[in-house]
């Protein structure tokens, strides 16, 4: 399985419910927004970004946010990439 991370960006005046409904629609598509860390905890990740384990390719991945991200709001920006080791800091806890 590869590791993937990916941003949705609802571009316009989005509402705080209309990213609880990207989330959801995320959620449906086998995203989260967390991350499990080497140390064993899980962090949530920024507003907006997402990870999945899949065999997708990158471009599936990509379109499979992007067609729920469209569910939600007509006009959005998607970016997904491959991400076999990450690192980060300031993440809070999940």
């Amino acid at each position: 399985m590869t590791r993937y991370m990916t941003r949705v960006e609802l571009r316009g005046s989005p509402s705080r419910q209309d990213y609880d409904k990207l989330h959801s629609a995320m959620e449906a598509k086998g995203f989260t927004r967390t991350i499990k860390g080497s140390d064993g905890h899980v962090y949530q990740l920024p507003h907006a970004e997402y990870y999945a384990e899949s065999n997708l390719t990158t471009q599936q991945v990509q379109e499979h946010a992007a067609s729920a991200a469209k569910l939600v709001w007509h006009d959005c920006a998607v970016i997904a990439s491959e991400a076999p080791n990450s690192a980060w800091s300031g993440l809070d806890y999940a």
